[in-house]
């Protein structure tokens, strides 16, 4: 009577269902340094974003006492710090549709 599987480690059981940069496996290493570059780029662009936001939050808000400055860097704060979630999230996203569809 068999009680237990054969014998196997973990990295058995992961290797077969991670893969190896979902869909753009097949690139070279360029290409993936590439990728990383423009998301990198991407989110730095976000976060600057973001600081502008805050920036004129701050002074919409107290120098000049201008309400519509201050709600347009609540937009810029809210829509820089949404830009990094989305694109740090990007490689978690593909690689679950990437497992799903496989």
């Amino acid at each position: 009577m068999l009680l237990a599987a054969e014998k196997g480690d973990i990295t058995t059981i992961i290797g077969g269902i991670a893969p190896d940069w979902g869909p753009f496996g097949s690139l070279g290493n360029e290409a993936r340094v590439m990728i990383q570059v423009v998301m990198a780029f991407a989110i730095i662009l976000c976060l600057a974003i973001a600081i502008w936001g805050a920036a004129k939050q701050r002074i919409g808000a107290t120098a000049l006492r201008d309400t519509f400055s201050a709600e347009q860097g609540k937009g810029l704060i809210i829509a820089g710090l949404t830009g990094v979630f989305i694109i740090g999230s990007l490689g978690t996203v593909f690689t679950i549709v990437y497992g799903m569809a496989v």
